[in-house]
């Protein structure tokens, strides 16, 4: 799996190809897209692209646009120690969680003294969850690995998030994360490519064998945080979600590699909930589920907490996911999402590209949605609006409760080899409005393949196969589409 990681070396101004199949499966799209402008009364498809990624000396590429300013940069830190100062041994036997959690204690006392840096030197080092604390930087040197602990022991039990009202599995509360935090500032993890792996085939055997008590810890959860970078690192193998910011606000993931088995259930790659100023860029994903997914609290007591996701930028995400989307939306999105931009993606082998996900019992809304430049190869369904999942935190439900979903301009997609025409099926007596397609390819469908549609309306323009008959292509406005 992790010989496959990034894709993309070299090409001029579009960005890195790193393995052969990759550069055939370009040149094949130019041909199948000159192919298909030849064509006389041909639509006019979507214009390939791959992704961007960061030179190897961490320089952006020219002329890749960044949201980097998500982050504010901190002075370097005064103090900085190496976990081995605190008994720890990286011998990938010996426990460590008493020396992490004794170094970021100590650390502590620097928060408003210039900030400190622990550093995590070349080596195996086993360890339980532990807290980070503000002004703090956490690095990995190369060839250093942290593996979580396999002693459930080691992963404790704290409350559930007031915005799912219970642990997301199973009732009551959750195990911690990792690494964890809550209501921190100015938060570092990063490195010299070192590794965090989860080890997290013990969590998905009791899942999978309905032996679970509570629901399963993430490998990093950030609480009420703000100003949180994580960069140049792999993360492998989590529990749960890998990487969940909850409550925070500026926070910029970039240049991750993350990687679970492709059937390790739940292990989303990054999953911003109910915050603000969130920036996934340059990141390869292989994961048992969505790649990314953008949420904002459960049925209830999302909508009782009322605390959005927004203005959340997705940005040269490339990965795999058989299971699920490459980004998703929802379908925890009951405090609301708006204001998201999602663009240049690639995704192959993988059940969808991107989907919005609702159901009655949530509430909330969904607007303001910006997608561009997708590249999809052998994805089954390109495009998906799902409903219908009937999952809920428990009786407490709202059976009225309905949500909005309006604004989402989808631009610029390419998908080869679907199996699937886009399916968008909104919510009775509560239709999703302005849906907007342009130029939109779907190559390689059967003839009898066709878009299916209920409750939604919107525009469409260039758009191959012929969409469904809501998406107006005669006579239809597209001044309220958000193309970019």
């Amino acid at each position: 799996m992790e010989d496959e990681k990034p894709l993309l070396n070299t090409i001029t101004n579009i960005g890195m190809i790193r393995n052969s199949w990759a550069f055939l499966l370009l040149i094949f799209t130019l041909i199948t897209v000159f192919i298909l402008q030849l064509k006389p009364n041909s639509f006019s498809p979507a214009w390939p692209f791959f992704l961007g990624q960061q030179s190897d000396s961490g320089n952006p590429a020219a002329g890749l646009p960044t949201c980097s300013g998500y982050f504010r940069q901190t002075p370097p830190r005064k103090f900085v120690v190496s976990i081995t100062e605190f008994g720890g041994v990286g011998d990938g036997k010996t426990s460590n969680t008493q020396a992490f959690r004794k170094a970021v204690q100590h650390l502590k006392r620097f928060e408003n003294r210039g900030g400190s840096q622990l550093n995590v030197p070349k080596g195996i080092w086993v360890t339980g969850s532990f807290n980070l604390t503000s002004n703090f930087t956490l690095f990995l040197e190369e060839g250093a690995l942290i593996l979580g602990s396999q002693d459930p022991k080691d992963w404790p039990i704290i409350e559930p998030l007031p915005s799912y009202g219970r642990g997301r599995e199973r009732l009551g509360g959750r195990h911690i994360s990792l690494i964890h935090g809550n209501g921190l500032s100015n938060v570092v993890i990063t490195g010299h490519n070192g590794t965090i792996d989860g080890q997290g085939k013990m969590w998905w055997d009791q899942w999978w064998n309905r032996t679970l008590e509570h629901t399963r810890g993430h490998l990093v959860e950030l609480m009420n945080s703000n100003n949180i970078l994580i960069s140049n690192l792999t993360f492998r193998n989590s529990p749960f979600w890998t990487i969940h910011p909850v409550y925070c606000s500026h926070v910029f993931v970039k240049n991750m590699t993350i990687l679970a088995p492709l059937n390790a259930p739940n292990t989303d790659g990054v999953d911003p909930d109910s915050s603000t100023h969130v920036c996934i860029e340059d990141c390869y994903i292989e994961s048992g589920d969505d790649l990314v997914a953008v949420k904002s609290g459960w049925d209830q007591y999302g909508m009782s907490m009322a605390r959005p996701s927004s203005n959340i930028i997705v940005r040269r995400v490339s990965g795999t996911t058989p299971t699920c989307s490459g980004v998703g939306i929802g379908s925890e999105m009951s405090g609301g999402i708006a204001n998201i931009t999602i663009e240049d993606i690639y995704v192959w082998d993988s059940a969808a590209g991107v989907r919005i996900k609702a159901d009655v019992g949530r509430g909330g809304y969904i607007t303001n949605i910006s997608i561009a430049n997708l590249t999809l190869h052998r994805v089954k369904i390109p495009i998906k609006f799902s409903r219908g999942a009937n999952d809920h935190p428990d009786e407490g439900w709202d059976r009225t409760a309905v949500p909005r979903v309006k604004g989402i301009s989808i631009s610029n997609v390419v998908s080869l080899n679907s199996r699937k025409a886009p399916e968008l099926l909104g919510i009775k007596d509560v239709p999703y409005e302005d849906i907007c397609m342009k130029n939109v390819s779907i190559i390689g469908l059967p003839l009898s393949v066709t878009w299916h549609c209920e409750y939604v309306s919107g525009f469409a323009s260039q758009v191959y196969p012929s969409p469904c008959p809501q998406l107006a292509t005669d006579g239809g406005s597209s001044s309220r589409c958000l193309f970019r």
